[in-house]
């Protein structure tokens, strides 16, 4: 006899596969038909990239705010959401990217679609439910990319943003780790819970700066009134549903990082990723891959903390080490897959991403 946890599990492995295979099925039925493919690529899109990069912005605000209710948690981080991009809305011309969707090769609104560009974000959610931290940039904006020069800029610019993050955190954790275990003991102090929240909602609206883009990419370059409530709305109920689920099971990639759900901890982690991610909005506008900016700073907070912590507390660097690499190889096999899929759809890609590899 099959156990009931297990059953469970399978009964929800079955609706997932089936639910998927539906949109599968919606996809390939619409992708001819350009006005209905775009909001059938945005919403999939929508949802998908939200879900798996929820890690990055309000993985540690969802840890670290466990008892709170989850509507409570939803309506500030979806205040935040509608406040961000109708502020680009309004200022960049109906543009709620921000301008990222302006770099050279991802500036023209797409005129016709192929099955794979409206399919990606659906390859995005299986890997999600793998609990894999892939690249939404990488997966949503490479099959749009009209030319191979704007894979490679957001390739450069996402390689150094893993680099520089791991480096600043080892610079702050190795520094500051045994000052924070000895400050951050006891009932935090009532002052962190406002800080908190403060910071996260700070990060949320940084991350939206940078990856709206990846959701907006199906659509115009510049929203009509209309598109933009059916944007904000789409969004805005998405969110509901993630909080709603408490991060779904990519949440397990923050929750099982030291100390996170230690709401000064999560305070500090969400405070140094918001400045990393609002230097490299101000370097350019080029899109970039938040999520390995998102792992370098927890790869290199894993390692110091395994090198600076006393003995027989804290996890060994072995440890540390496996964790990282299960993160790497997890975001390369989404570069991987993104740049198979682009190249599906645009062969001439595959000749200028070996020259920039080789050369």
């Amino acid at each position: 006899m099959i156990p009931t946890g297990l059953m469970d599990v399978i009964r929800s492995e079955r609706r997932f596969l089936i639910l998927l295979g539906f949109f599968f099925f919606i996809a390939g039925a619409t992708y001819q038909t350009p006005h209905i493919a775009m909001w059938v690529g945005f919403f999939f899109a929508a949802y998908s990239a939200i879900a798996n990069d929820s890690i990055q912005t309000i993985g540690t605000f969802l840890a670290s705010n466990a008892d709170k209710k989850w509507w409570v948690l939803w309506l500030f981080i979806g205040g935040i959401f509608l406040v961000t991009v109708s502020y680009s809305w309004f200022v960049f011309d109906g543009d709620v990217t921000y301008e990222r969707l302006t770099t050279k090769g991802f500036d023209q609104t797409p005129q016709s679609f192929v099955f794979l560009q409206v399919a990606a974000p659906l390859f995005l959610l299986i890997l999600t439910r793998l609990r894999m931290p892939v690249s939404t940039t990488f997966l949503l904006l490479s099959v749009f990319a009209t030319e191979p020069e704007g894979i490679i800029r957001v390739l450069q610019k996402s390689l150094s943003g893993y680099g520089l993050a791991f480096i600043v955190a080892i610079i702050v954790w190795l520094a500051f780790n045994r000052l924070f275990s000895k400050w951050f003991t006891g009932t935090p102090h009532p002052f962190w819970r406002p800080a908190q929240w403060v910071i996260s909602g700070c990060l949320w609206a940084v991350w939206l700066m940078q990856d709206a883009a990846n959701i907006a990419v199906y659509l115009p370059r510049s929203l009509s009134a209309g598109a933009f409530f059916v944007f904000c709305g789409f969004i805005f109920l998405g969110l509901g549903l993630l909080f709603y689920l408490r991060g779904d099971r990519i949440q397990r990639i923050v929750t099982e990082k030291t100390d996170v759900t230690d709401v000064r901890s999560a305070t500090v982690i969400d405070g140094v990723y918001a400045i990393i991610l609002w230097y490299f909005k101000s370097v350019s506008v080029i899109p970039m891959s938040t999520t390995w900016v998102f792992i370098g700073l927890l790869a290199g907070r894993e390692l110091a903390m395994s090198l600076t912590s006393r003995k027989g507390r804290g996890k060994s660097l072995s440890h540390s080490m496996r964790l990282i690499l299960k993160d790497v190889t997890y975001a390369l096999i989404g570069l991987v897959i993104s740049i198979v899929l682009a190249i599906a759809i645009n062969p001439v890609i595959w000749d200028e991403l070996v020259a920039f590899i080789m050369g």
